[in-house]
């Protein structure tokens, strides 16, 4: 039995072993484009064309599906009366293709009677290359509204619009569905947004800049708090980043491009700098950068403190502060500038800012992603990214089975040779059996079992006689004693 413990400590540890090879990371080298990678956990779906047959999608879940050029396709919801439901969309254009100026896609939640509840564009403008973006819709409980407030079936409709010289391959999209968690009861939450916050950019960190490499998706976005960042960045390639801010907290993000001394051609529109929430909702992009191979930097326009009544602003971007969690900064470099500066990565230093004192949290319950941790602040100091800390929480896991294997079986051996010693020097020999009463053939009595080898056990009882066949003269042998012991 115990064997076969061990056999299975050890045939876990291997699991676990297995498990975290087969984590997807950062598999890119510096300045090389890579592709966008998908959450691994997302369950491929597909979008109907009509909404009676769309698929339902469940909260806290992601999905994989892709759109046509012209296409409008639905999705299911099924909702409650009290449950603020967020879907996003990131469009992900497959590679070596083109896009134009309004290429795109809208994202709306629509209730039984086709009446819109909200939606939000994406769509490729003054940047006009195929890079990652993103919007999302939702449907709020609101007792004040008219629409969208009863339960049950709501569709999410999303719609692709494509010039004629865009290439027409179909857009790759993750789709992302998560409830908002439930008001407190009894609090005091504001319903208007506010007038107005700190606008002014603060002074920049003072910190001594340190290498951090972005990641390629939301996915796998690196973690980044208050600091100056180095990174390079490659023509064609998109930089994932992502920053814990709380409730009360504004966030301050600006991209300084380096030098690159190869050509001093003028390349509108080179750089883009977004900037979504935890839903993977949009809130601002940066005015896109231009590059002539000197140094040049870029800023997001101040925003307001994270806050719940933020949602009743008109500005989208304001609107978008609505909750605290994960911001998701995004870099992208236009594949235009390798024709002039060359394919290799640009340097580049991030510099990010969140000012501001954390406030309560206006929810009850389970906050999910809308919520900065503990765990949050500190993978934000280590940079770590999800499938990063999923690596060393699994390696550690490997770690702490590898020394239970261990232990176990050293104790083991341990008790083994101990008991293998007591036996061999205090077990006494067994006593011989006595005779029985003398017959001419008097058979053997039965045989004891072996006893274990190496050792003297204790001794067996005597076995009895064997009975006297064919009379008082007989001579035959009694019976032996108990089981045979050897040394």
């Amino acid at each position: 039995m115990r064997q076969r413990n061990r056999g299975r400590v050890a045939l876990a540890a291997a699991a676990v072993i297995c498990a975290a090879a087969a984590l997807p990371g950062q598999a890119y080298a510096a300045g090389e484009p890579v592709a966008y990678i998908f959450d691994p956990g997302a369950e491929q779906v597909g979008g109907a064309e009509v909404s009676t047959e769309a698929t339902a999608l469940t909260p806290g879940s992601v999905y994989k599906s892709s759109i046509e050029r012209g296409e409008k396709l639905y999705y299911r919801l099924n909702l409650d009366v009290k449950t603020n439901a967020y879907v996003s969309a990131v469009v992900v254009p497959r590679g070596g293709g083109q896009v134009a100026y309004g290429d795109g896609i809208k994202v709306s939640i629509r209730d039984s009677a086709d009446r819109q509840c909200s939606s939000e564009d994406a769509r490729f403008e003054s940047a006009e290359f195929p890079r990652p973006i993103a919007a999302y819709a939702y449907r709020i409980a609101d007792k004040d509204s008219s629409t969208c407030q009863e339960a049950g079936t709501y569709n999410v409709l999303i719609e692709r619009e494509s010039k004629a010289t865009s290439t027409p391959d179909a857009w790759d999209l993750e789709l992302r569905y998560e409830s908002e968690p439930q008001l407190k009861q009894g609090g005091s939450t504001p319903t208007e947004a506010p007038d107005n916050w700190p606008s002014v950019l603060p002074a920049p960190p003072t910190d001594a800049p340190q290498n951090r490499s972005g990641g390629t998706s939301y996915y796998d976005a690196t973690s980044l708090q208050t600091g100056e960042w180095h990174d390079t960045i490659a023509p064609g390639q998109t930089r994932f980043y992502r920053v814990p801010v709380d409730w009360g907290q504004q966030i301050f993000a600006t991209v300084d491009l380096g030098n690159n001394n190869a050509s001093d051609k003028f390349i509108g529109s080179a750089l883009a700098l977004s900037l979504a929430n935890p839903a993977h909702g949009h809130v601002d992009s940066a005015t896109p950068l231009s590059y002539s191979g000197k140094s040049a930097s870029v800023s997001l326009d101040p925003l307001p403190p994270v806050a719940y009544e933020n949602r009743y602003d008109s500005t989208s971007s304001v609107s978008a502060m609505r909750f605290a969690g994960w911001y998701y900064l995004s870099v992208a470099l236009s594949p235009e500038v390798a024709k002039s500066y060359g394919d290799k990565g640009i340097p580049m230093i991030l510099k990010v800012k969140v000012d501001g004192t954390a406030a309560k949290s206006p929810y009850t319950g389970d906050t999910g992603i809308f919520s900065v941790t503990q765990n949050d602040k500190d993978m934000a100091r280590s940079g770590k990214s999800d499938p990063e800390a999923a690596r060393s929480d699994t390696m550690r896991m490997v770690g702490v089975a590898g020394i239970g294997a261990g232990t176990v079986l050293v104790l083991g051996l341990g008790v083994w040779t101990l008991l293998a010693r007591r036996r061999a020097v205090t077990a006494p020999a067994g006593p011989v059996g006595s005779n029985g009463p003398v017959g001419p053939t008097g058979s053997n009595g039965p045989v004891g079992p072996v006893g274990p080898v190496g050792s003297n056990g204790p001794a067996g009882p005597a076995g009895p006689a064997g009975p006297v066949v064919g009379g008082p003269a007989g001579g035959g042998q009694p019976p032996y004693g108990g089981p045979t012991q050897t040394g």
